[in-house]
């Protein structure tokens, strides 16, 4: 049983006017360097176990990827940290982009 919330692209785009929540990109840099959802930081799924402190904060956070699978490990590893009100983008970066939203580069 998992511990987070799927959310789709259209419910991101609301909840992202909530304060203090994060998201994060869990492709690699090479995948990052194509574009990424605006105001998202980039936290490679294999520097999460490092990085997530950074994450402790938040409201609400968001994982992405290209499709979703990569995210959803995301998503696990941080409530199993403890993390709660945690999401992961279904259908990640693809369907950000079929539901016509924009990407930046990264920061």
């Amino acid at each position: 049983m998992k511990n987070y919330s799927d959310i789709e692209a259209a419910d991101l785009v609301s909840l992202m006017t909530q304060p203090k929540v994060i998201l994060v990109d869990v492709r690699n840099d090479d995948e990052v360097a194509r574009g990424i959802i605006p105001d998202a930081i980039h936290i490679q799924l294999s520097m999460l176990p490092v990085e997530y402190e950074k994450l402790v904060n938040a409201n609400a956070v968001v994982f992405y990827c290209h499709s979703g699978v990569r995210s959803a490990h995301a998503a696990d590893f941080a409530t199993s940290k403890g993390l709660k009100n945690v999401h992961n983008l279904v259908g990640g970066v693809i369907a950000w982009g079929r539901a016509g939203h924009t990407f930046a580069t990264k920061k």
